[in-house]
């Protein structure tokens, strides 16, 4: 039988103009590794049973639980829903399982809100003075989708890389992640990778890190 439990939301928090931070009750004995998710939903009539995956973006030492999650607002579903929820309303949260998990010095790929698994993991590094040369490469439509831009800023420094794809003009990089991009970038191949994003910008970074020489063993991505 699995596991469920009925949090309440205790703080709600913009991050951007469309993505917003849920901090909810975190269940005694609830644990969770940074990179894992669990399936949410909200404990309302008409949605109890529509489940999504999230990944937690707090530490797992830290007193409640947290995700960081995009409201699509173009059509009627979950998110959007999330987008109206007020602190007091309660989330159905439900077993841990295993997304993302870090196995070693690399490069993160991240697309969008693809970024969300790897906040926790980068934040658990950042909190052990374990970053080290970890780079991260984060792709945005815009400069204004730029998810918790400031923290990653602070604890990546030089080795975070914004790129931006729709926006003229922008003080940040205008490019694709690419092949062209990551003969550029990368300067070890034979490091691990980290890919989260849509499902067809992983499977053609998965494809091209194998013609640049990367191990596919080594490129771990959201299943």
């Amino acid at each position: 039988m699995s596991e469920e439990h009925i949090v309440r939301i205790t703080n709600i928090e913009s991050v951007t103009h469309d993505v917003r931070r849920y901090q909810v009750e975190k269940p005694q004995g609830y644990t969770f590794k940074p990179g894992q998710a669990t399936e949410v939903a909200i404990n309302k009539e008409g949605w109890k049973e529509e489940r999504r995956p999230f990944t937690f973006t707090s530490l797992n030492t830290d007193p409640y639980l947290e995700f960081t999650i995009k409201s699509y607002n173009d059509h009627p579903g979950v998110t959007n829903e999330f987008g109206k929820l007020k602190v007091g309303d309660e989330l159905i949260i439900h077993d841990v399982w295993g997304a993302i998990e870090y196995k070693g010095p690399g490069y993160f790929i991240a697309g969008g809100a693809g970024i969300t698994p790897f906040i926790a993991i980068l934040r658990q590094l950042h909190k052990d003075g374990k970053l080290g040369e970890n780079k991260l490469f984060f792709s945005n439509k815009t400069s204004n989708d730029i998810i918790i831009r400031d923290e990653l800023a602070r604890m990546l420094g030089k080795n975070v890389l914004y790129i931006i794809t729709h926006e003229k003009n922008s003080s940040y990089l205008t490019a694709y992640i690419d092949e062209q991009f990551l003969k550029q970038y990368v300067s070890d191949f034979s490091k691990k990778f980290y890919i989260c994003g849509p499902p067809a910008m992983i499977e053609v970074l998965t494809a091209t890190l194998a013609k640049l020489g990367a191990d596919t063993d080594s490129v771990v991505f959201e299943k």
